[in-house]
This record gives C-alpha cells, sequence and structure tokens, in this order.
C-alpha cells in the first residue's frame, strides 16, 4: 500500500510557505540596505518558522539592487528582490503586497536596524484570527549633526514616541487587518493610514527595540516636519473617519514644562524647527523621500 503522505515519485515538494514576509520599499538606500538585510537575517523567528524578505527597489539609480542581491539569506529565510522602474513607495508596496505570501506582513524602511527578537515578537503577537497591528520600541540612531541630535532627544521623549505605538520605520499587520483595504492609497502618510486603520486596543507595541535614523540637519528636518504635517491634513481629508482611531495624546503645558527643564537645548532645537516649518522656504515637491 502506498504511504499517501509522502510526495509520488519525481514530483518535488511544494515550497513551505513562510509565516512572516518582511517588505522592504526602497529608492536609493545603498547607504543602509545591506546593514538592513544583515539584521533583519540575524532575527529570531518562531522554532520552524519561514521568513521571506522582499525588498522593493523603485526607481533606484545606485547600487541598492547589487548590494541587496549579494546578501546570503540563511535557511530560514527567502530573499527577493523586485527591480520596479519608478520611484514611487506606494505602487512599490502594492507591488510587495501582490507578492507577499506570509501570514504576517511586516513593511519596514531600508535604513532601519532590527534587534534580533523583534521580529519573532511581532509574529507572535499577530499570528491570531483577528485583526491585529504591531510595531517595536523605536530607538534613533546616533545622528551625526548636532542640532539633530537635540531635536531627537527632545522627540524622543514626547508622549506619543514614548506610550503610543508610532510605527514610523516599521509596521506591521496580519492578513485580517491588510484586508481593512485594498491598494494602498497615494497619500503622503502611509504609516499614519496604517496605524489609524487599527483601534487602540488592536495596536501592540513590542519590546524589542528597532534604530531608525533621523534626517540631518535644520533644512531637512524642517522639510520632513513640513511634509509630516501635511501628510496628516491629508488623512483629515481623504479618510476623516479614521480619525476616530487616534489617540495621539496631547502635550500639556505642565508636560511641556517639564520637558523643558530636563533638556533646554533640545526643547530649543524642537522650538526652532518647529516655527521654521510655517515659513514658506522650505517647501518640497517630494511626496515621500526621508529628505536626505
Amino acid at each position: 500500500m502506498s504511504d499517501l503522505g509522502a510526495p509520488s515519485a519525481g514530483i518535488a515538494p511544494a515550497t513551505p510557505l513562510p509565516l512572516v514576509s518582511v517588505l522592504i520599499p526602497a529608492h536609493n538606500e545603498a547607504d543602509y540596505i545591506t546593514a538592513c538585510l544583515a539584521s533583519l537575517f540575524a532575527s529570531e523567528l518562531p522554532a520552524g518558522g519561514l521568513g521571506e524578505a522582499l525588498v522593493l527597489a523603485n526607481g533606484c539609480t545606485d547600487a541598492t539592487v547589487s548590494l541587496a542581491a549579494a546578501q546570503t539569506a540563511p535557511s530560514h529565510w527567502q530573499l527577493k528582490i523586485l527591480d520596479l522602474p519608478e520611484g514611487n513607495k506606494l505602487k512599490a508596496l502594492n507591488a510587495g503586497d501582490a507578492e507577499a505570501r506570509g501570514k504576517v506582513l511586516i513593511y519596514l524602511d531600508a535604513d532601519v536596524t532590527l534587534e534580533p527578537e523583534l521580529i519573532g515578537q511581532i509574529t507572535t503577537a499577530l499570528n491570531c484570527a483577528e485583526a491585529r497591528y504591531a510595531s517595536g520600541t523605536p530607538t534613533l540612531s546616533q545622528p551625526d549633526s548636532r542640532l539633530t541630535r537635540a531635536y531627537g532627544r527632545f522627540w524622543m521623549r514626547l508622549p506619543f514616541v514614548q506610550k503610543g505605538t508610532p510605527g514610523f520605520g516599521l509596521f506591521a499587520m496580519n492578513r485580517a487587518g491588510r484586508a481593512r483595504w485594498q491598494c494602498w492609497p497615494d497619500i503622503i502618510a502611509d504609516d499614519t493610514f496604517a496605524r489609524l486603520s487599527f483601534a487602540p486596543d488592536e495596536r501592540t507595541k513590542l519590546s524589542a527595540r528597532y534604530a531608525w535614523p533621523m534626517v540631518e540637519g535644520f533644512r531637512n528636518l524642517t522639510r520632513v516636519r513640513r511634509r509630516q504635517n501635511a501628510g496628516v491634513a491629508e488623512l483629515s481629508e481623504k479618510y476623516p473617519d479614521l480619525l476616530a482611531n487616534d489617540d495621539k495624546p496631547s502635550l500639556s503645558l505642565t508636560q511641556l514644562f517639564r520637558l523643558l527643564r530636563q533638556d533646554p537645548i533640545g526643547f530649543a532645537a524642537y522650538a526652532l524647527v518647529s516655527l521654521a516649518v510655517k515659513s514658506p522656504l522650505f517647501r518640497s515637491a517630494q511626496r515621500w523621500t526621508r529628505g536626505r
């Protein structure tokens, strides 16, 4: 009697599906993609689990694609590179979603590095039938400029970063969560759109950390802050119902003065950029670039 559990002779067994898909949109990220993938491939997965990394190289004119292809994935990871001709993050995300096979979807910026425990924590937290969203605990990569160091130090102390689940640089959801919309809309703030597509009690902030680089210098900080504000305004106009899921705590005067006493230089840097955002001198036609 034949063994029905064994593959027939001459037929290769099916490749097992990954438990987690990590989608990495990358536009001219040659300076960062190697470290990003190295930290990802050092990540721990639940026992027996497989992961796939999808590098969504879009409109790259540098060595991003060749550097990504040079990385060797360990046996529990698969690496696939989509070399897309157009430099468009949202279209890259849609292309990546069409290729992703995992039960858990992690969206990772190409300039982020991870602690080894984070992918496993996310995968475990989202391996459920209910729609759920998760991210890790963000830290800042060491900036080069003094202004960015001061600004970032103050910014990391804000209540939203300390107590919320911001999702900048890295956010994740399971398939039930991703089913809440179809294609990614053509918007500035894709990370905020994703976060606000889940109620506060559907979002989880995990203890493992990831390092995210803030842009360098006054002009870039101002441009990025302006674009962030424009992204929030755009969401308010196009998707007002999502704002019901915004639990971003406001900064009270008491908290503000406490932060001022703790870090007056950081406060000054943050206030300077906040004032400059209102100036017409720092407008940018770019919708999603980091402004490096």
